[in-house]
């Protein structure tokens, strides 16, 4: 069962359910990538070459497989939930950091994207509350930015 849902009270509706985009998985496609330029090289290579790019190879598979793993521990343990009565984000599994505001006190709610993100959908999500802490910190990798800020602000 995941946060929202152990904290959501009994008359409150969900209206957005949000995500990480899967461009946080860069670095490890960057890996693998390289992974295979590496093996393609020691396919052409003389016998010392040869084995020193498969090792490089190697390595590259396991540094995808741990970024990777690094990522997507990241991804399945961030929630990022609106409700008809709130903005609810939580951070974490064992250590565990959550934020809420109410969709009431939000003041504004700003969007950047690059051009990478404009292609594929993805930004980051500054919510801006009234008063005095009211402000989250940015929430980066965000897929469909905008329709999370057109779920905040018509909410």
């Amino acid at each position: 069962m995941s946060y929202y849902e152990k904290v959501l009270q009994p008359d409150e509706q969900v209206r957005f359910v949000g995500r990480l985009h899967w461009v946080i998985h860069k670095n490890a496609i960057l890996f693998v990538i390289l992974a295979l330029v590496f093996g393609i090289v020691a396919l052409g290579q003389a016998n010392d070459l040869r084995i020193a790019a498969w090792f490089a190879a190697a390595g590259c598979m396991a540094l995808a497989a741990l970024s990777y793993l690094g990522s997507w521990f990241r991804q399945i343990t961030t929630e990022f939930v609106v409700t008809d009565k709130r903005i609810i984000h939580k951070v974490g599994w064992i250590s565990r950091r959550t934020q809420e505001m109410n969709i009431g006190k939000v003041e504004t709610v700003d969007i950047r994207q690059g051009i990478p993100g404009r292609m594929f959908d993805y930004g980051t999500v500054l919510i801006i509350g009234i008063g005095i802490g009211g402000s989250w910190e940015p929430l980066t990798g965000i897929a469909s930015p905008l329709a999370l800020r057109n779920t905040i602000v018509v909410g």
